[in-house]
């Protein structure tokens, strides 16, 4: 067996292989729901009208895909210049860490000018939070898979100690939580009657703005070119290691931007289950979207509709709603695959 790299790949092939890949992880995952005695059939149209079946469906999808946009742009944006941030899920909380620390009442603004201060505070925040763990891997070289990764509990420890000692909110009857942030900090609807707030338009231009800084700007080639060849880029002239410590601010401060949205837009006090995974959730979203911008998007809206709509399957048809996170593995796995295929072909000798 030989791998050879395809000369051309068209962009049909590049369009059409994430799609097919989708389709085979829903036959497989189809399976599973005839192995759960249900039929695939009635259980993905529960999920579609669950997720997208009424207005309400629709909002409270994009209010899951939401937070999902900006860890998936911090995956993406790290990932494409090798900085293998796993960090996602403590930026986030550090971001909400920062916005309930100035967002309950110790700087008073009008709500037009509190709302960007707590994004830009939060977003600075993440960026020093992922910051440690770049210099050490910059300077000395460490792991930063390992850093980002452990460093994610260390936060969520501090946010711990947080919402049970000094921030602990005494109107909420003894439950662990922070005092609600004040009103100007919170993000209007979009919709009335619906939790879709204003932090979905953010994450909107922050996914345009990081394509447009991507593909056009001075930095963004460097990014490209340091994750495509390291050693190329410093033959170049290129500084490296201050590339990755951009990246590194760049990165840290979308996954914290998600913690501030989800904090004053749906919240509005700092909890520890403020997020469910998010963090995590975006590196998928990152993959399934071949780490550009604009496909995180779309890859965002896609993997709420199966949490969303996995939700009311199960309550329909008495299927775990597990069934969200083996789908949403299944499919990224089938997008790597396909990818890779689409890449490269495999002759046989």
């Amino acid at each position: 067996m030989r791998i050879e790299a395809r000369e051309n790949v068209s962009l049909t092939i590049k369009t059409l292989a994430p799609l097919m890949a989708v389709g085979v992880a829903m036959a497989v995952c189809s399976v599973l729901l005839l192995w759960a005695d249900a039929s695939p059939l009635e259980g993905w149209a529960l999920m579609l009208s669950g997720a997208l079946g009424s207005k309400f469906a629709i909002t409270e999808t994009l209010t899951r895909a939401t937070p999902l946009i900006f860890t998936g742009l911090a995956a993406a944006v790290a990932f494409r210049a090798k900085l293998w941030n796993i960090g996602g899920e403590g930026q986030l909380y550090m971001g909400a860490v920062i916005a309930t620390w100035l967002g309950t009442g110790s700087v008073e603004m009008p709500a037009y000018l509190m709302v960007p201060y707590l994004f830009l505070a939060g977003a600075i925040g993440g960026g020093v939070l992922l910051l440690l763990p770049t210099l050490l891997k910059t300077k000395l070289h460490v792991d930063e898979v390992v850093t980002t990764l452990l460093l994610n509990f260390i936060v969520l420890l501090f946010v711990n100690w947080l919402v049970f000692g000094p921030w602990k909110d005494p109107m909420a009857m003894g439950w662990p939580q922070a005092a609600p942030v004040v009103d100007s900090a919170i993000l209007p609807q979009l919709i009335a009657k619906s939790r879709l707030h204003l932090g979905f338009i953010f994450a909107l231009v922050c996914a345009v703005g990081v394509w447009w800084f991507m593909r056009s700007t001075t930095w963004g080639f460097e990014i490209r070119a340091v994750g495509a060849s390291p050693k190329a880029s410093r033959f170049a002239g290129m500084p490296v290691n201050a590339v990755i410590v951009r990246t590194a601010l760049l990165s840290g401060g979308l996954a914290a931007m998600a913690g501030v949205s989800e904090l004053c837009g749906v919240k509005e006090y700092l909890t520890l289950d403020l997020s469910p995974g998010f963090g995590y959730s975006g590196i998928v979203v990152a993959m399934l979207a071949a780490l550009h911008p604009l496909g995180v998007v779309a890859s965002s809206i896609f993997v709420a509709v199966i949490y969303i709509g996995a939700d009311s399957m199960s309550r329909a048809i008495n299927i775990s709603n597990y069934i969200a996170d083996v789908t949403t593995a299944v499919c990224l796995l089938a997008v790597l695959v396909s990818m890779f295929l689409a890449k490269y072909r495999i002759r046989w000798r």
